[in-house]
């Protein structure tokens, strides 16, 4: 073995003498941003839910006290233009805040943790008093992403190990705000990242785990919803899957592209109006119709009875989809998960109310509404494991996981045959085309970890004969559980880890473009 030789070996032992260094360090500090995500998650979810009781209770009194409705009236005025001055303050903070974290972590977006942590809860928890339709996973997720952030810079060595650990707290605080950890864990892997990778396991696991615990500590041990004991649908109704599955995934495409034109529409008032609109139109929905209030855990509870009329779940699922859209084009910080969770349940109870007129017995009335939900997310977000485990977490029962999977890929088909973009991919490319800036890593050693897809430009080739973006040096190849020392002549597949190594001036540059050859289309 010649001197070059000794070099590279030495060089990829060191890496990945790093990597394990890594991968324990992110398992102990995933413990600790659990604890920190978790109660941050926690203080969001008490302010959120006292505000939407807050609001249902303030509509009650302004329908015995119309005097003060125009009071009201005046301070929601007030009130949205305070959330536009926040979001000027603070852009990162609008909408979801799952896009965001997404760029964050993808294409090295700027984003200041300490305004996103002021902006999210004042803002938040001042439109919950109002009752707007937004839910609040998105806004925890991006709270964990940011309280991660806050600790990986006193404690993280490199850039790796400071995206994965902000990549845990978002999972820790999906798994905070539903009491959902494995859906937090497979998030973090299945719409984060994309890939698996052991890194990442880690840091979502003890994160997420931790997070669970912390807010189960407050909220105690049972599901976010109220589901009444469902039954195991029987195999003989398996048929209305197809009419359940194919209504439930035009619903959610019809709700991505309603919410990404209600976007649209909103960029023509002046950006200090927009919230305001949306605080306005919220008065008239909680005089008129309060059931459309909040984020519509109600209305999953109302989804699951047979004794519901069709045309009033109707009314509630057409009022459910605008109000949202409205509400969430504005920019006003909020989520969109229960509502689409919510809307799914709607569209599956109203599919079930028909299977009963040819015989389905009442009692799988909730089944459907579980179903629909799982169809809902999954046609929108395009993250089908993530939405069976949520909806299976949150309801607390298994029994209609068979269901919920077929559901969840019947309306899955239908939204790619339509080729619907997912709803965070869609606002992640319109954030980083208006914020496309990026952060500058001030961590030594720059790693990166990059999984090799089916189909990407780079499988089967040997790696001589790609062209790298320039600053890249491939030290190692994870193949299963082995780790190869790569040469000229050494061939990519399908399924392997590159670990990279970069030049620090490069790494945001270098991460998005080994992403482009390595990640099939």
């Amino acid at each position: 073995m010649n001197r070059l030789e000794k070099e590279s070996t030495s060089r990829v032992y060191r890496v990945l003498s790093e990597l394990n260094e890594i991968k324990w360090r992110l398992a102990l500090n995933g413990i600790f941003s659990g604890i920190i995500i978790g109660l941050l998650v926690v203080l969001y979810r008490f302010g959120i839910e006292y505000g939407t009781e807050t609001a249902l209770h303030i509509y009650d009194f302004l329908k015995s006290q119309p005097a003060m409705i125009l009071p009201w009236i005046l301070f929601a005025i007030i009130a949205g233009l305070f959330i536009a001055w926040l979001i000027k303050y603070e852009p990162m903070s609008s909408g979801s805040g799952i896009p965001q974290v997404e760029g964050q972590l993808i294409y090295g977006l700027r984003i200041k943790w300490y305004s996103v942590l002021l902006v999210r809860f004042i803002a938040g928890i001042l439109s919950s008093i109002f009752g707007l339709s937004l839910g609040r996973e998105g806004p925890s997720i991006q709270i964990g992403a940011a309280g991660s952030q806050a600790l990986s810079k006193k404690i993280s060595k490199n850039k790796l190990e400071e995206n994965y650990l902000m990549t845990g707290g978002a999972a820790a605080g999906l798994a905070a705000a539903f009491n959902a950890p494995l859906s937090g864990i497979v998030f973090a892997l299945e719409e984060v990242h994309r890939s698996f990778s052991g890194l990442i396991l880690v840091a979502a696991t003890t994160a997420a785990l931790t997070a669970d615990v912390v807010s189960k500590y407050f909220f105690g041990l049972k599901p976010v919803l109220s589901f009444m004991e469902t039954s195991p649908l029987s195999i003989d109704y398996y048929i209305w899957l197809f009419p359940l599955g194919i209504l439930s995934g035009l619903v959610g495409v019809l709700m991505n592209k309603a919410l990404l034109k209600f976007q649209l529409y909103y960029a023509k008032f002046p950006w200090f109006l927009r919230p305001a609109i949306a605080l306005l139109i919220a008065v008239a929905c909680g005089l008129f119709l309060p059931q459309v209030l909040g984020g519509g855990s109600n209305l999953i509870e109302l989804a699951q009875k047979a004794d519901s009329d069709f045309r009033v779940l109707l009314l509630y699922l057409a009022v459910k989809i605008l109000f949202t859209c409205i509400c969430f084009g504005s920019g006003t910080p909020g989520g969109i998960f229960l509502p689409m969770l919510s809307v799914g349940a709607l569209s599956g109870s109203l599919v079930g109310l028909i299977a009963i007129k040819f015989g389905l017995p009442v009692i799988y009335i909730a089944d459907f509404a579980v179903c629909g939900m799982a169809g809902v997310l999954s046609s929108s977000v395009k993250a089908p494991v993530t939405s069976i485990l949520l909806t299976a977490e949150m309801t607390g029962s298994l029994t209609h996981l068979l269901p919920v999977a077929a559901c969840s890929f019947i309306a899955l088909f239908l939204s790619d045959i339509l080729k619907t973009t997912p709803i965070y991919e869609a606002l992640l490319q319109r954030i980083v085309s208006k914020h496309g800036e990026t952060t500058k890593n001030d961590k030594a050693g720059s790693l990166l970890e990059i999984p090799v897809e089916f189909g990407c430009s780079v499988s089967s080739k040997r790696i001589s004969e790609v062209k790298w973006p320039q600053g890249v040096l491939i030290v190692s190849i994870r193949r299963g559980d082995r780790d190869i020392v790569p040469g000229g002549n050494t061939e990519i597949k399908a399924g392997d880890y590159l670990i990279v190594l970069s030049s620090e001036s490069t790494y945001n540059d270098i991460s998005i473009g080994m992403r482009n050859l390595c990640h099939s289309n």
